[in-house]
């Protein structure tokens, strides 16, 4: 069903799967939200992705901060309703777990993930086990020699660094 605000006027973008659901193009705006759940706890998380889902989000992230949640994202994925997006923080082995358990996506900052083959990696990773990749950048995650370059973090940094990992 389609919602009052999924009716308006977009800019043609490229269409991505997010496990059975299709996002860009002319596919519906969807709903998403973030549980606040430690993902380790795999039934409050699952809980709480039920409330979200009766309230209307159309996919959900969870936080893997550490590999009991890449590991609870086994069961949670076989469960949840609805997609579930990994968001990965510092270490490229959470998003390659969470690639084989099941996340729809990966929610990752390159700039933290560290080098061109780790990133090659979890590319890889996401490629075998049909996972899509958002990526995100914001100043924490600026690389090193960017930062430099710039002295601090500013809109010309983060839209080199995301068409940098967007090249890779």
């Amino acid at each position: 069903m389609e919602r009052s605000y999924q009716k308006i006027d977009r800019r043609k973008t490229r269409i991505i799967n997010i496990g059975n659901l299709k996002i860009g193009g002319d596919h519906p705006i969807l709903v998403q939200t973030m549980t606040n759940t430690l993902t380790s706890d795999s039934n409050s998380t699952l809980d709480q992705i039920k409330r979200a889902v009766n309230l209307g989000a159309d996919i959900v992230r969870v936080s893997v901060p550490d590999k009991e949640s890449s590991l609870a994202l086994k069961h949670i994925t076989k469960k949840s309703e609805v997609p579930i997006i990994a968001d990965i923080h510092f270490h490229y082995q959470r998003a390659i777990e969470s690639a084989k358990n099941g996340a729809a996506c990966l929610r990752i900052n390159p700039g933290n993930i560290g080098s061109k083959e780790k990133i090659k990696e979890v590319i890889k990773a996401a490629k075998d086990y049909n996972c899509s990749i958002r990526i995100g950048v914001n100043g924490g995650s600026l690389e090193k020699k960017i930062l430099e370059k710039y002295s601090e973090p500013n809109p010309d940094a983060l839209v080199e660094s995301a068409l940098h990992n967007i090249r890779l």
